[in-house]
């Protein structure tokens, strides 16, 4: 199963990314929480879905039914609460990020980073860009900011070091201007000098053979 962190980003660094790449525009509109399900009608493009989440022992479990986009629109009129953001997709190295830019109910831009192991997910160190982590505050889920609003969210700072960090990620070069410690390389194995002796050998037989038929290559014709 896989497992998702959650981090704020500064806008200027939210802004850069969607400049870079293209994003959807979604709007989510949730009916009032019971204690063995959630509903939400989600709405992006041109297409719709209505999705039921039941509260099971084991963790939740999301069904989606697509309907029309008549429908949904129907439907986000009669909810308790919407919520409205631009989602960029983005990769981070072999990690799959979403961008959210919250425009309702108000600014607000929350990365999340997919894992398909709990264990590469704990071991994830973030990038020099990201905010801080609010994985485990609920009140950053979609639900409850379309239910109770936007929560008192820190001002998140961004320093030359960490814009040029986006920029190596948003350019393919993830970890470019991030020191790192220097992974231990494996020792391969001595060779005793017999064996090195004959690999020179061998080295030298192929180098000779190269030249000479180079040096043929090269040699005017015989008319």
């Amino acid at each position: 199963m896989s497992t998702a962190r959650v981090f704020l980003l500064a806008p200027s660094v939210a802004r850069l990314i969607e400049k870079e790449r293209e994003g959807c525009h979604i709007r989510q509109g949730y009916f009032p929480d019971r204690p063995d399900r959630g509903t939400h009608v989600q709405l992006e493009e041109k297409a719709g879905w209505l999705v039921l989440v039941s509260n099971l022992p084991s963790g939740p479990v999301e069904e989606a039914t697509d309907i029309p986009r008549s429908q949904a629109e129907a439907l986000l009129e009669l909810v308790a609460g919407q919520v409205e953001y631009l989602e960029v997709n983005l990769d981070i190295g072999s990690q799959t990020a979403i961008l959210r830019r919250f425009l309702t109910p108000g600014p607000l831009d929350l990365l999340t980073v997919t894992f398909e192991q709990s264990k590469k997910a704990r071991k994830f160190q973030p990038p020099a860009w990201f905010g801080p982590e609010v994985t485990e505050d609920r009140d950053y889920r979609s639900r409850s900011l379309a239910l109770s609003g936007l929560p008192p969210a820190p001002e998140v700072e961004i320093t030359d070091a960490a814009l040029n960090s986006l920029l190596d990620a948003l350019e393919g070069r993830l970890g470019a201007h991030q020191p790192q410690a220097a992974a231990p390389q494996p020792v391969a194995p001595s060779k005793p000098a017999e064996a090195e002796d004959e690999e020179d050998q061998d080295n030298l037989a192929i180098e000779d053979s190269v030249i000479r038929e180079l040096a043929r290559s090269l040699s005017p014709r015989q008319r």
